[in-house]
């Protein structure tokens, strides 16, 4: 038999079953560490009706999803972005109406395919997964948490925060995180600017504390840690100046928080590539 007639019984075979399940079959996988969540096939007719699916439970084409249609008889491919799932994890929790049900299954079945895989894979989509969940659940006042930074106890009362997204002069957009905390009894306002950076875009987001001012970082320190649940990198420059480095981790859990996280959502849309 045609190897290739062989593949597309197979392919046909494997539609049937996984659609008498409600949905189409996705790979759950990584690339380079990062999620790959993707459904394959060579029948046009099935991408436009999982791009429909999708639409219908909230998910925008180019933001959450992308798609990838190829000539007759080669595979195309809908492939759920990283904002995509977690927003559908979002959905699952907060959404309204016809949108949560749906959102909720589609959440477990991507468990399900990403447990079959391994358990890095399962571990990352659940992350991602998590993370959507927790978007807009927290509020900023009132925050308080105990965490230590470099083997010292702090204790983190947060008062407020905002945020303000302006462009650098080189017209890069960036997002500014403006937060106003108590660490062990001493008030003061820390500011976290956020850019994309590097051949990946990545989001990165940096402070910088006056040379001398050791004090300072480890609060600014302890004041990231109690919100994101992850410790900042903090960097001494040949001048004695001291860099908060913070990552994509960091600025997923600052999402967590209502008052962050639609603006964080705006920027990280308005920045992608």
């Amino acid at each position: 038999m045609d190897a290739g007639k062989a593949d597309g019984w197979l392919e046909k075979l494997e539609e049937g079953r996984v659609l008498r399940e409600g949905w189409p079959k996705y790979h759950v996988g990584l690339a380079e560490g990062a999620l790959v969540v993707r459904y394959k096939t060579t029948n046009p007719d099935n991408i436009e009706r999982e791009k429909l699916r999708l639409k219908e439970m909230g998910l925008k084409e180019g933001k959450h999803f992308s798609v990838k249609m190829l000539e007759e008889g080669r595979y195309s491919y809908v492939s759920i972005l990283r904002e995509g799932l977690a927003y559908v994890a979002w959905l699952s929790v907060h959404g309204e109406g016809e949108r949560q049900r749906p959102a909720a299954e589609f959440v477990e079945y991507i468990l399900q395919r990403a447990k079959e895989e391994g358990e890095d894979v399962y571990r990352k989509t659940l992350e991602v997964v998590e993370e959507g969940k927790a978007r807009g659940s927290l509020k900023l006042e009132g925050f308080e948490k105990n965490v230590e930074v470099n083997g010292k106890e702090h204790v983190v009362k947060v008062i407020g925060g905002e945020t303000k997204s302006e462009e650098s002069q080189s017209g890069k957009k960036l997002l500014r995180i403006k937060i106003t905390a108590e660490v062990n009894g001493v008030r003061s306002e820390y500011t976290i600017t956020f850019g994309r950076y590097g051949r990946l875009n990545a989001a990165m987001g940096h402070a910088t504390v006056r040379a001398g001012m050791e004090a300072d970082a480890e609060r600014l320190a302890a004041v990231i840690k109690a919100l994101t649940g992850e410790e900042p990198k903090i960097r001494r420059m040949k001048d004695g100046r001291i860099m908060i480095e913070c990552g994509r981790e960091h600025l997923d859990g600052f999402a967590r928080f209502a008052e962050f996280a639609d603006a964080i959502e705006r920027w990280l849309e308005e920045t992608s590539r």
